[in-house]
């Protein structure tokens, strides 16, 4: 567990009724509701009494507990697999946004506790089969999800990884079209996010990269010399400096929806962690408890005093030799500049990139899915790394 303090922040908070309604409409549909019941949204938003997160956490792990206790009792009986498999996977959602969108008190670690334990016990149902993987890490442990495509020998690797809202759980997601295009699926929570034990902020933070990579090629069922990265969000970042810092190792890098340089300053960072960030159901005072939680820092202040210092471009990385590099975003995100995937393009060897004009964050809006934008990703490396 990754301790966190409280943090205080002037970001705005969307109003009772504006999460109500927020909750309504994506609830079955959008992030970060997808995978529960529509129904459910209706549900939770009318017996919401205040934006107390502890409140938000106990209405959605009733139902989270409602689901898990009837896949149990199905699980005794032993038959009925997918039922079995599809409750767990509700419980694990309906828990996921619980914590949602990270844990800052006991109810929401609580939560994220059972997101947990429901993610593995429908995990036992998957097929192909899901293998959790640990590997020690300077007296941690690294976890991961790799997942093998059916009847194909030694199969290439995307290792990949969200942001701070988005674990690894949900990062398996996009593993059946990985299988359908040849490849392994590996998926990992980034610093200070899940069940990784390091602050993104850490010396050692890149580090936890390169040891999954080190145990990635000791795999003899895997062929994790052609290896492709792709971090969503917040995570984009170590994506590119992945590409830069692994070189040699890493045949194709997907910067999805992150920050490299502008979107770590305090004049993009002040307004996107306390005014904007659309894409939050709580509004900027989630993505700031979020990241900082993920930063381990606990005021604005402070934030915008260490996040300039991320900046690859002030580290001297992006005019050095890099991996293929893929830039991907909406032209509308208020939480990533999208001039970030544009500065990479002006540096080092040449890049290329997806910009969708009607997209916010990540791509998300103007008419495209996110299967839309994990297909394109997924055919991109395709072309990199799977030769």
């Amino acid at each position: 567990m990754i301790k966190h303090t409280k943090s205080t922040s002037p970001s705005r908070v969307r109003p009772l009724e504006e999460v109500k309604a927020e909750t309504i409409r994506r609830a079955g549909k959008l992030s970060p509701l997808g995978g529960i019941k529509p129904e459910d949204g209706v549900r939770v938003a009318s017996a919401l009494k205040s934006i107390d997160r502890d409140e938000w956490a106990v209405e959605w792990s009733k139902l989270g507990a409602n689901a898990e206790s009837e896949a149990d009792k199905l699980e005794k009986i032993g038959n009925e697999k997918k039922k079995i498999h599809d409750l767990y996977l509700l419980a694990y959602n309906y828990f996921r946004v619980a914590r949602y969108p990270c844990p800052i008190s006991p109810p929401t670690q609580k939560a994220y506790e059972s997101s947990l334990r429901n993610f593995k016990k429908a995990a036992k149902y998957f097929s192909p089969p899901l293998e959790i993987v640990e590997v020690p890490f300077e007296g941690n442990t690294l976890i991961g999800y790799l997942q093998l495509p059916s009847r194909i020998k030694k199969p290439p690797v995307i290792m990949s990884w969200g942001g701070v809202d988005v674990w690894k759980e949900d990062r398996t997601k996009a593993h059946p079209l990985m299988h359908e295009a040849g490849f392994a699926g590996f998926a990992i929570d980034m610093p200070g996010t899940g069940e990784n034990p390091i602050k993104f902020t850490d010396p050692k933070a890149d580090r936890t990269f390169s040891v999954m990579i080190d145990y990635l090629l000791t795999r003899k069922d895997i062929d994790a010399t052609r290896l492709g990265v792709w971090g969503g969000s917040f995570g984009a970042y170590w994506a590119v400096k992945l590409a830069h810092t692994e070189e040699k190792r890493i045949k194709g890098a997907v910067f999805h929806g992150g920050n490299v340089h502008y979107g770590f300053q305090p004049e993009w960072m002040r307004p996107a962690l306390t005014e904007k960030a659309t894409a939050t159901i709580f509004g900027p005072i989630g993505l700031f408890q979020s990241r900082s939680r993920a930063m381990g820092v606990n005021s604005l202040e402070k934030f915008l005093e260490v996040s300039p210092n991320l900046s690859l471009l002030t580290q001297g990385l992006l005019d050095k030799p890099s991996a293929p590099i893929l830039g991907i975003n909406g032209k509308l995100d208020d939480q990533a500049p999208v001039d970030d995937i544009y500065l990479l393009m002006e540096h080092g060897r040449p890049k290329e990139a997806r910009i969708y004009p009607k997209g916010e964050h990540m791509g998300r809006g103007g008419g495209t899915t996110d299967e839309e934008i994990w297909k394109t990703i997924i055919n991109w490396l395709k072309l990199r790394v799977g030769k």
